[in-house]
């Protein structure tokens, strides 16, 4: 999972859960508000009835009656004013019952008691407790919605923030590592960012794939120098051999002891040969600007290789579409691949043996060229050196030079191709090609 991916699951789910613990909270919370808001409320009420009285008296509201009482239409609120009972002694405000007209109400009561003329009465200004219920429902549902849309825009800000913070890293991983392909031809800019763990990451990644280029530069040229050298000592031995054997006064036995050299110098002449061929793929010494028709192609590798599968009595089954068009690839080094495949599926195959090539490719998928035989196989802790220069494996360590599949790893990865190998023993090979869609010029027919 990508970094920018955690981060947002991260700020998304951490918001959720704080929406979460404040829906289960909102209640307790807006109640304690609502209750103490409309305690408030009824303070500044009784402030208002003491003015009143302050300025016009008590007779202001008692009009010669020894009480006084009044509430609003729905009686939502009451004021009354009676003489004082005993027990009261400051205000207080609690919730409790009033039965006004014979129906009875929950109110949040303040009571106060207050002087006049000597004489003392107790004041209560009342609000009902279903109105406060409604407010609370009104005010959970605001500060939900104020709570959500705060929530909504801190994550979108924390996003925008997050993308931006680590963008440089991003452009690293895609400049220096993704895109990047070896070996490396283009020099290595660094990416610029505040950040000082990202510049130590990138600078760090530009020294280190300095480093790797400059020694796959040398052993490069190392394989291609030493290769050159090679041949030319190679050719001397060879036809100082071939020379001496045509000498008439060499025995019949003489001859026969020079043959394992000239088979041996044989051999190495071919190992050099591949060893240069890899070296000139490597250094890009092939031009990609053919257009190759995959069915034609390894038709001719069958027919070139038609003696070698008599001998042997391998059938060779071609299943590839014919109208399939590969483009922007090197035919010479397309045909060696092809070639190098099927001989080794020839060499490793048993007698009587089939050689199966197929295609396949889903809609905008990679092509797929499969080669598959009924050979001896390769164990399943070689299968993932088999590409490797000079590994030969299972029944293979008698013949060959380790050579064949390395040329046919480096013509792949030369072209931006992807090549795998499933095998198990006894029961055959399979060597898959997979080619981008971006390769085909046409569709499958």
């Amino acid at each position: 999972m990508k970094l920018l991916t955690k981060l947002t699951l991260f700020i998304t789910l951490s918001k959720l859960l704080i929406v979460v613990l404040f829906v289960f909270a909102l209640p307790m919370l807006v109640g304690r508000v609502s209750f103490q808001y409309t305690n408030y409320y009824l303070t500044q009420q009784k402030k208002k009835v003491l003015d009143v009285i302050q300025r016009n008296g008590l007779e202001y509201y008692l009009q010669g009656d020894s009480t006084y009482g009044s509430y609003t239409m729905l009686k939502e609120e009451y004021i009354s004013l009676s003489p004082r009972i005993d027990g009261f002694s400051k205000d207080t405000i609690e919730t409790s019952q009033r039965i006004i007209e014979n129906d009875t109400f929950n109110y949040r009561v303040l009571t106060h008691v207050l002087n006049s003329d000597s004489r003392k009465y107790l004041l209560e200004i009342g609000k009902t407790t279903a109105t406060i219920g409604e407010y609370n429902s009104l005010l959970q549902r605001f500060t939900l919605y104020a709570l959500i849309g705060l929530i909504l825009l801190s994550i979108l800000v924390d996003l925008l923030y997050t993308n931006i913070l680590i963008r440089p890293l991003g452009k690293i991983v895609r400049t220096k590592l993704r895109d990047s392909k070896f070996p490396f031809k283009e020099s290595l800019v660094p990416v610029e960012t505040s950040t000082t763990d990202f510049k130590f990451l990138d600078r760090s990644l530009i020294d280190l794939m300095e480093k790797i280029h400059e020694a796959f530069a040398k052993e490069r040229e190392f394989t291609s120098n030493a290769s050159h050298e090679l041949l030319t000592p190679i050719s001397i031995l060879q036809n100082n051999i071939e020379n001496l054997m045509m000498d008439e006064s060499l025995s019949e036995q003489q001859q026969e002891k020079l043959m394992p050299m000239i088979n041996t110098l044989n051999r190495l002449k071919k190992i050099v040969h591949s060893l240069l061929y890899i070296s000139r793929i490597e250094n890009d010494q092939f031009v990609k600007k053919d257009v190759v028709s995959i069915h034609d192609l390894l038709l001719e590798v069958s027919e070139e290789l038609s003696s070698r599968m008599e001998m042997k009595d391998v059938q060779f089954v071609l299943e590839v579409s014919s109208g399939v068009m590969i483009t922007d690839v090197n035919r010479d080094l397309l045909f060696q691949l092809c070639y190098n495949l099927v001989n080794n599926a020839i060499k490793y195959n048993k007698e009587h043996g089939t050689i199966t090539v197929k295609d396949h490719q889903a809609h905008g998928q990679p092509y797929t060229i499969i080669i598959s035989d009924t050979g001896v196989g390769v164990a399943a802790g070689e299968i993932s050196t088999v590409f490797n220069r000079f590994k030969k494996t299972g029944k293979s360590k008698s013949e060959g030079f380790g050579l064949g599949l390395s040329i046919v790893k480096s013509i792949a990865v030369y072209h931006g191709f992807e090549i795998s190998l499933a095998s198990q023993l006894g029961e055959g090979t399979t060597v898959s090609i997979v080619i981008p869609a971006s390769f085909i010029k046409n569709k499958i027919l």
